[in-house]
């Protein structure tokens, strides 16, 4: 399927890592790219590796006035944004609940939960007036399971995936897709961070789990193109062949797979 004729992407978290590999993979693709995170050089940098091809703009998505003038400001540079893709994160405090610093607790639910739902706060009204647009939530495969020591990310993981499943079905009748994602082992300084703490994070590397941005732009351009939009609100991997998932997509409706379950004997 083609994409939509407004080809304007807004990638949240693209100062670094993740969200710079897709900031990049989708300009190459002839994507109108805006990048945001809190920090100008590191946006700075994504612009100078992209050759001048996305549009930087600074701004912080856990407060709501910023994110209203970033939309405000993408949207007169570039036009109306077709494409939001939720990436920033944190991983948060590691170690047990109770011995995590509360603050630093919460600081990841309002970068990884509020921050998705305040850009899509601001972008869906116009998105539905176009009755047309896609978003897409990084998520992880931490939000599907507990993980020990992970209980911040964890919570706002499972939070932005089942939020992810809430917006698709109020906005079916509108003509625009969700799709929480879940990108693998990208080697990030948030994944450095959490190895150094966390045995099953190096054991994933060691395994060879490790992929690379390019993945999950791969897995991005394939949802952007509409071609998966039957099944928005499912959760896909970087691991998925979603064209064969899309093909048997009349038993994964009827069967609820792919999205967050219950299971009962």
């Amino acid at each position: 399927m083609p994409y939509t004729d407004a080809m304007v992407a807004l990638v949240t978290g693209g100062g670094r890592g993740i969200g710079r590999g897709i900031a990049l993979g989708l300009a190459k693709e002839g994507w109108e790219v805006a990048v945001t995170a809190r920090s100008a050089d590191q946006l700075s940098e994504t612009v100078k590796l992209a050759e001048g091809r996305v549009i930087p703009v600074p701004a912080d998505v856990t407060d709501r006035a910023s994110v209203r003038a970033l939309v405000r400001s993408v949207e007169f540079m570039l036009g109306p944004v077709s494409l939001l893709v939720n990436n920033a994160g944190t991983a948060g405090p590691l170690g047990p609940f109770w011995e995590c610093n509360a603050d630093d607790w919460w600081r990841c639910q309002e970068v990884n939960l509020r921050g998705p739902m305040w850009c899509c706060r601001e972008l869906l009204p116009g998105m539905i007036a176009r009755q047309a647009g896609r978003i897409i939530n990084v998520v992880s495969g931490a939000g599907t399971r507990a993980f020990p020591d992970m209980s911040a990310y964890v919570t706002s993981k499972t939070a932005l995936i089942r939020f992810s499943e809430q917006l698709a079905l109020e906005l079916k009748p509108h003509g625009i897709s969700v799709f929480p994602i879940m990108p693998g082992v990208v080697r990030t300084a948030m994944l450095e961070e959490a190895r150094k703490h966390l045995p099953f994070v190096q054991k994933l590397l060691d395994d060879g789990r490790e992929v690379t941005p390019d993945v999950v732009t791969r897995l991005i351009l394939t949802l952007a193109s509409g071609a998966a939009d039957s099944l928005s609100g499912r959760l896909f991997s970087v691991d998925d062949n979603v064209q064969e998932i899309v093909r048997r997509a009349e038993p994964v409706q009827a069967n609820e797979l792919y999205l967050l379950r219950v299971r009962s004997a």
